[in-house]
């Protein structure tokens, strides 16, 4: 997947990195999510700058918080059915290593028309 990350704390112009990592795999009660919009939280920024903890939760952080994608894949115990569904996420990178796969309930699904 094609995603930004970083692996220390500073400012974006000198941590913030784009590259490709392996899909991550979903692990029981979890969807993996496409993202197809992501907005930058302050909580990202704040993270990233160390302002929060001071240290790196994770030896490597996708900053995620809010979003929009399409599930393209679940783990044991969710429905096959979530497979396309397009949803919202929040908090996706709270607690999570690469900011996906997430648990089913920070995922809703948005309207088809929206």
């Amino acid at each position: 997947m094609k995603t930004a990350f970083y692996n220390r704390l500073g400012p974006a112009r000198e941590v913030l990195q784009i590259g490709d990592l392996p899909d991550p795999v979903p692990a029981p009660g979890e969807v993996r999510v496409r993202v197809q919009w992501s907005g930058v939280n302050p909580s990202d920024v704040k993270s990233r700058l160390g302002l929060r903890s001071g240290t790196m939760p994770f030896p490597r952080v996708i900053p995620h918080s809010d979003g929009m994608g399409v599930i393209d894949a679940v783990g044991d115990g969710v429905p096959a059915a979530r497979v396309g569904q397009r949803v919202w996420t929040w908090n996706a990178a709270w607690g999570r290593p690469q900011g996906y796969p997430l648990r089913t309930d920070t995922t809703l699904c948005v309207p088809t028309r929206t």
